[in-house]
C-alpha cells in the first residue's frame, strides 16, 4: 500500500514544486516587461497615458505643428512616455494621410525629424496670398486714445474729443479716417453743425469684438489703469530703493541698551581719569 502511494506523493509534490516555479517565474517576467518599457534617467517616472491610436495620431498632429524645429519620433515617444514601435507607426500613417491631394500641409522627416510645412506646389498661390495681406496695425498713443473716446462716447465731434482729451488732435482723427477705423456719422444740430464721427465694422475685426457691447465699462478701464499705473509706479519704487541702498553709506551697528551703559560709563572714567 505504501509503494502504491509513493508515486502518488511524488506526483504531487512534483505539481506544487511546477506551481510554485511558475509562481517564480510569473513577477520575474513581468519585471522583465518593466524593465525593457523603463523610460531613460532623465524621463519623469509618471505612468504612461492611455490613447486610442485616433486620440494619439492627433496628439502627434499638434506636437508637430507647434515646434518649430524637426520633432524626433523619439523624442515624442520619450515624452508621451509611449512604445516607439508604436509612434513609429502612426507618424508613417500621419505622413501618408497628409500626402493626400486634398491637404495643404504636408509631414515631412527632415534631419531626423518630423516638421509640418506647406506642400511646394502650392507655394506660388500661398506666396501671392502673403503680399496682399494687410499690413499689421499699429496706432500711436494719441490715436489710440483718440480711437477710445470715440468708441466710447460715439456719436462725437472733434471739438469734445479735444475737449475729454485735453490737447488738438485734427491729425490724429484723419489718420484714423485713412485706417478706416472710424467713419463720418452725419452732423449735430447745434451752431456751426460740427462732423459727427463713429467707430465701424473695420473697428470691430480689427479689435476681435462682435459688437460694441463687448467692449470693457468705463469702470472696468479705469480698474485696468489703475492696476497698470499701480505696477509702474510699484516698479519705481522698486528701483528708487534699491538706488538708494547702494550708494548708501554703511553705518555701524547701533549698541544694544544692555552694552549702551558700559560703554558710557567707560567714557566717564576715562574723562575722569
Amino acid at each position: 500500500m505504501a509503494d502504491e502511494l509513493e508515486p502518488r506523493e511524488q506526483a504531487e509534490t512534483a505539481a506544487a514544486e511546477a506551481e510554485a516555479v511558475e509562481a517564480l517565474v510569473e513577477p520575474v517576467g513581468e519585471l522583465a516587461v518593466q524593465v525593457e518599457a523603463e523610460p531613460s534617467p532623465g524621463a519623469a517616472a509618471e505612468p504612461a497615458a492611455e490613447y486610442s491610436d485616433t486620440e494619439l495620431k492627433a496628439i502627434l498632429e499638434a506636437v508637430i505643428y507647434v515646434t518649430e524645429e524637426p520633432l524626433e519620433a523619439r523624442q515624442i515617444a520619450q515624452a508621451l512616455r509611449q512604445p516607439a514601435a508604436r509612434i513609429d507607426a502612426l507618424l508613417a500613417e500621419l505622413v501618408v494621410e497628409f500626402a493626400r491631394p486634398e491637404r495643404g500641409l504636408q509631414i515631412r522627416e527632415i534631419a531626423g525629424g518630423f516638421k509640418m510645412a506647406t506642400k511646394p506646389e502650392l507655394h506660388d498661390q500661398v506666396r501671392l496670398f502673403v503680399k496682399n495681406l494687410k499690413p499689421p496695425l499699429k496706432l500711436s498713443l494719441a490715436a489710440l486714445e483718440t480711437l477710445a473716446v470715440i468708441a466710447y462716447k460715439q456719436p462725437i465731434t472733434a471739438p469734445e474729443i479735444m475737449e475729454i482729451r485735453g490737447v488738438q488732435g485734427g491729425g490724429v482723427l484723419k489718420t484714423l479716417l485713412d485706417r478706416k477705423l472710424v467713419q463720418v456719422a452725419g452732423r449735430k444740430n447745434v451752431i456751426g453743425k460740427p462732423i459727427l464721427y463713429k467707430t465701424n465694422k473695420e473697428f470691430l475685426v480689427q479689435f476681435g469684438l462682435s459688437s460694441l457691447k463687448e467692449l470693457p465699462s468705463l469702470k472696468e478701464f479705469e480698474e485696468l489703469r489703475r492696476l497698470a499705473f499701480s505696477e509702474e509706479e510699484a516698479e519705481a519704487t522698486a528701483e528708487a530703493l534699491d538706488l538708494r541702498d547702494a550708494e548708501a553709506p554703511v553705518e555701524a551697528p547701533e549698541p544694544e541698551a544692555g552694552n549702551l551703559e558700559a560703554a558710557s560709563q567707560e567714557a566717564a572714567e576715562q574723562g575722569t581719569a
